[in-house]
């Protein structure tokens, strides 16, 4: 989860979010949630966590969906399933909502540094 996390913040993913779905879902342990801007940054993003995590893991996603439209890529790794989500499908599907009873899973200092990073308005300076 870490890698992933980290790979889609070194790519400036958005609103990057993890829950733990193991007592919802058979299927998986643990969703990761992200978003970015426009098609070509879902796919670096996306490309981004399969190298990591092939390199750091040896780890291969099982499945891969979406692809193609660039939209809202999922990565099946078994025990973690990463979506990577234009911001307009993100809105619009809001898979927080349907997860919201789910534990949320503490991302590391380096995910949540770089999103409060990126939350500040740059180049404003104090008028005061």
């Amino acid at each position: 989860m870490r890698i992933a996390a980290e790979a889609a913040a070194d790519k400036l993913a958005d609103d990057i979010l993890a829950y733990d779905v193991s007592d919802q879902l058979v299927i998986t342990d643990a969703f990761l949630l992200c978003s970015a801007t426009n098609d070509r940054q879902v796919r670096a993003i996306v490309d981004e966590i399969e190298d990591r995590l092939r390199i750091e893991a040896d780890a291969k996603p099982v499945r891969r969906e979406g692809e193609r439209e660039g939209r809202w890529v999922l990565l099946d790794y078994v025990d973690i399933v990463v979506h990577v989500q234009h911001e307009e499908d993100r809105t619009f599907y809001a898979l927080e909502r349907l997860w919201k009873d789910c534990p949320s899973i503490s991302l590391p200092d380096s995910v949540t540094q770089v999103a409060a990073q990126r939350a500040r308005p740059t180049g404003v300076e104090d008028a005061s």
